[in-house]
């Protein structure tokens, strides 16, 4: 079956049980896609029998392009990229129920432009794609503000937000020793148990725990509990050891494919490592990670986790916490790759420094920087009710 007839299919099901709504019933069909390369770099256009407004997005890591079109199905084939400037290939398929998308997948960053027109019920698209740098691989126009496939719907302000505490480790997987040989596991657990407890003030907030007592759980499985809870916020927490053993004081970790520093890329190293505990059923991330289709997403997330980091550390100096030199840091860490959930790892300190690991046992202390944190959650929780509202007005 062609992928024509597939998205024709899928549609005529979802109609027939109700699940489209009712624009769909008379969508839009793309007939013909063309690329064509000119001396400036590539011209790809589009024609539709009937309406249509495509929404165009940019994604990176790889260079890539979305058109994306409401009600829309496509009785096109994807045209060949040989000989093109900047295109190397081309897809295209259902994103949602009744959201098609066009992919164009790029060599490099370049400048692009969308314009249309209609005429006798039909209308034309033209996006052209000319050599650029990386400040112009943007949006020309005003982007898409509805959301798109895998996009969380907004929270209802009488909902509790969902956090999701991580202590970090647990079972067979001790973590870092400190130098009177503290467990890391142990101090992940008890501290993720204060901030709780401090949580517990707020009514408005709902806590869930990876683990409460001393359990292996693999990372994967730790995002997905988030995932699956539709957490407003994911918070690993950590008390790691390092070579350098004058170093002490708290980081606020976020995700980034690239590692902020090189401390960064060796403590997400150590962490990602915790796995080699797991079984070969957990030694691969969940199909959703790698979907192009949950970029955009993944961008509003990353915002999201940017916005509660910067906040964090802003409070925890505030309130007294020994911070690191650039105390907001990021690095490619496994656990924190849900791509739908605002996520941090928090490293409240280092095991490896004497006077910080007595810190870090201290109940007392525990109890000073879960009261911290809990308040950095609760304003968060506040942000993210604002944001949720306005998206759904």
């Amino acid at each position: 079956m062609s992928q024509t007839l597939r998205c024709l299919a899928v549609l005529f099901l979802l109609f027939v049980h109700g699940l489209l709504p009712a624009r769909a019933a008379d969508p839009s069909v793309i007939t013909a896609i063309r690329l064509t390369s000119v001396d400036e770099g590539d011209d790809v256009e589009i024609e539709l029998d009937g309406a249509a407004q495509p929404d165009l997005l940019t994604l990176k890591s790889p260079y890539r392009l979305a058109l994306d079109f409401d009600a829309t199905l496509s009785a096109a084939a994807a045209p060949v990229t040989k000989g093109a400037h900047w295109v190397r290939g081309v897809k295209q398929g259902l994103v949602a129920a009744d959201r098609y998308r066009l992919l164009l997948e790029l060599n490099s960053a370049v400048k692009p432009k969308l314009t249309s027109r209609q005429e006798d019920g039909r209308t034309l698209i033209l996006l052209t794609l000319r050599k650029g740098r990386e400040a112009d691989f943007v949006v020309p126009a005003k982007a898409r503000e509805a959301s798109v496939a895998g996009h969380v719907e907004p929270r209802r302000a009488s909902d509790p937000f969902v956090i999701v505490i991580d202590p970090g480790h647990g079972g067979i997987d001790r973590g870092a020793t400190g130098e009177k040989g503290t467990e890391e596991k142990a101090v992940n657990l008890a501290f993720g148990l204060a901030l709780r407890d401090a949580l517990s003030a707020y009514p408005n907030i709902k806590v869930l725990m990876t683990r409460e007592d001393d359990t292996f759980i693999p990372l994967n499985e730790r995002a997905a509990i988030a995932r699956r809870a539709k957490a407003g916020l994911f918070v690993s927490l950590h008390a790691d050891s390092i070579r350098y053993k004058d170093l002490r004081g708290a980081t606020v970790y976020t995700l980034s494919e690239k590692a902020s520093d090189g401390l960064a890329r060796e403590l997400a190293d150590s962490e990602n490592s915790a796995d080699r505990f797991a079984g070969a059923e957990w030694d691969q991330d969940a199909p959703e990670i790698h979907d192009i289709l949950v970029d955009l997403v993944r961008q509003e997330t990353e915002g999201f986790s940017e916005h509660f980091a910067l906040g964090l550390v802003a409070q925890l100096k505030d309130g007294g916490v020994r911070l690191i030199n650039n105390p907001k840091r990021s690095a490619g860490f496994r656990v924190l790759r849900a791509p739908d959930v605002p996520s941090v790892l928090v490293e409240m300190g280092y095991l490896s420094n004497e006077q910080e690991e007595k810190l870090l046992t201290s109940p007392d202390w525990q109890k000073k920087v879960a009261s911290i944190l809990a308040r950095s959650i609760e304003a968060f929780s506040r942000h993210r009710s604002i944001v949720d509202q306005r998206s759904a007005n």
